[in-house]
Parts: structure tokens; C-alpha cells; sequence
């Protein structure tokens, strides 16, 4: 499945852009990631919190003509957009859904596709290519995502349909819960704060750049370290449960934590799950009741290292 070169179409998540001569004064105050980082050749994963730090959304940003690109969560973007309008009405900045202007692909094992596209993208994490107004975008593993004008669509289609084998969104998915990367959807919204899908390993998260909504919940979490629920990867037999499902451990004989990310995998489904640190090191994590199907921990592709963590 994830295994082999693959492409397949971006289909789950859209695209908000903030545009104009304020954009980045106006994203710097709203979302844990620094834009003082960002620069034409790299990305970065971020999120925006409420004022009590839990998650609104999650996303991949990267700088995009006069402003940003955000893409998240589609069944988030509304909502978004709505609510970042209201903070922007006296800023310089202009907000949109661009998701009908751009076609985005996932690609694994495609280097080979990018280059004859010519993106010679580098190898290391969150850096960006770009040539003819196609961006590609290095992830955490392998894998890479390719954006480009809608009108291109077809045509780009057709080419990497030509070198790699076109796979379902699965596949992808598959390969992101492998890779460790957590992500919002509505049924996780307000729930979790970043650190509890690792976002700050990830480089999505600062704790130099100065205040944004949420900041004090999520740097206290951080620097005082009582943090309790963190992600985890996990497998089971059946078909893969709905994010936001239930997990339940005898430890508590209540609710432990919450499925994230779920895809079917060559032996049943393997998860990303939030969940208490005293219930994954008993093991006894079960889906939606305690008499539930069993899940199994699986390692995670990176350490968590907070004194490295605190230096972004």
C-alpha cells in the first residue's frame, strides 16, 4: 500500500489564502508558528488556538505571492475564514477561499516525477521548490506534496499518472500517521492543544516569537511540563474507526483519549490517538468501550526533546 511510489489527489483538505501588505503582521499574531522563518523555499505546520490553546485548526503554510497559503481540513475552512475576517477587519489583509484556484498532490516516491517537472526539491523537512508557478513542498519523510494552478490539473495528472501509480487518499493518510503528523478536523476541534499531536517536534509551534492567541496556555504547558495526553501511533484489526472515536483503558475505567488520523493498512488500521501517558504505558487501550477491540503501540518516527523544542 504506503509502501510503493504513489501520487494521489489532495481531495480532504482546501486552501485559505491571507493576502495583502499585512498578511504576515496579522498571521504572526494569530497562529503558533513564526512567519519570521518562512521564506519563499520553505513551509511550516502550525495551528490556530482559542485563547485557552486548544486547536481551531492545523495546517501547512508557505508564503504565496503577496501573501499565504494555509491548507487544512476542508470541513474547517469555514468556519475559519469566518472567524480570522473578524480579527482582520482593520488590518491590511484580505482573506479568501483559493481551494478552487490550486490542485494539490501527494506524492511518495516521486522525486523522480518532480524533477521532469522541474522542482529539484532537497531532501531536508519543510523546504519548497518552485518553477513555472508549480510549488512542490518536502515533507517529514519521503513524501511530497505538489500545488499547482487549477489549470493545470489535467495535464499534470496525465504526467504523473505516466511514472508513478495513482493510489486512494488512503494510502496518503497511511503514510502521514506513519510519519506522525497529527492534524485537526471538526470532530477534534477546541479539543487539544498543540503539543498534544507533537506539533511543537514538528516545528510547528514557537516559543520565541511573542504573543498570539493562546500562547500563554501553550508555552505553560510546555516550560512547566504537565502536560498528560500526547499522541501516539497505534494498530487494530477492524476498519479503520471515525477520528474522534473514543478510547477507553481499565486504568481509569473512563475515557483515555481520542483517535486522530485513522487508515486502513495492510494487516487492519493503524491510528494516531491522543491519549493519557499512564494508560499507554499499561498497553490496555481499547476502541469505544473497555470491552472494545484492542489496540496495539506502534513507535513514532521522532523523539520528543523539549529542550530542543523551546529553541524555535
Amino acid at each position: 500500500m504506503a509502501d510503493s511510489a504513489f501520487f494521489c489527489t489532495l481531495t480532504h483538505e482546501a486552501l485559505l489564502a491571507v493576502r495583502g501588505i499585512d498578511a504576515s503582521k496579522f498571521l504572526q499574531g494569530q497562529v503558533t508558528c513564526n512567519l519570521n522563518y518562512l521564506e519563499p523555499h520553505t513551509s511550516s505546520l502550525g495551528a490556530r488556538c482559542t485563547p485557552k490553546g486548544r486547536m481551531l485548526s492545523s495546517f501547512r503554510i508557505l508564503a504565496e505571492g503577496d501573501g499565504y497559503l494555509l491548507a487544512m481540513a476542508s470541513e474547517l475552512l469555514d468556519a475559519q475564514l469566518a472567524e480570522l475576517k473578524k480579527y482582520a477587519a482593520f488590518s491590511k489583509s484580505t482573506l479568501s477561499d483559493e481551494s478552487a484556484a490550486w490542485v494539490r498532490y501527494g506524492l511518495s516516491g516521486g522525486d523522480g516525477a518532480l524533477v521532469s517537472l522541474g522542482l529539484d526539491l532537497p531532501q531536508t523537512a519543510n523546504t519548497v521548490a518552485r518553477h513555472n508557478g508549480l510549488l512542490a513542498v518536502r515533507l517529514s519523510d519521503d513524501r511530497a506534496e505538489l500545488w499547482a494552478p487549477a489549470a493545470e490539473a489535467e495535464t499534470l495528472h496525465k504526467r504523473l499518472a505516466a511514472q508513478l501509480r495513482e493510489a486512494p487518499l488512503n494510502d496518503w493518510l497511511l503514510g502521514q500517521i506513519r510519519a506522525g503528523i497529527g492534524q485537526v478536523f471538526a470532530a477534534t476541534r477546541e479539543q487539544l492543544i498543540p503539543q498534544m499531536i507533537n506539533l511543537q517536534a514538528l516545528g510547528g509551534v514557537s516559543f520565541k516569537k511573542g504573543c498570539y492567541t493562546g500562547q500563554e496556555i501553550v508555552a505553560r504547558m510546555q516550560y512547566l511540563g504537565k502536560l498528560k495526553r500526547r499522541l501516539y501511533r497505534l494498530s487494530l484489526d477492524p476498519a479503520p474507526p471515525a477520528v474522534g472515536a473514543t478510547l477507553f483503558s481499565p486504568v481509569h475505567g473512563s475515557s483515555v483519549g481520542e483517535i486522530v488520523l485513522a487508515a486502513q493498512s495492510e494487516s487492519g488500521s493503524e491510528v494516531l490517538a491522543v491519549l493519557q501517558e499512564d494508560a499507554a504505558s499499561d498497553g490496555r487501550i481499547h476502541l469505544d468501550s473497555l470491552d472494545g477491540p484492542l489496540l496495539h503501540l506502534l513507535e513514532l518516527p521522532y523523539e520528543l526533546d523539549s529542550d530542543r523544542e523551546i529553541q524555535r
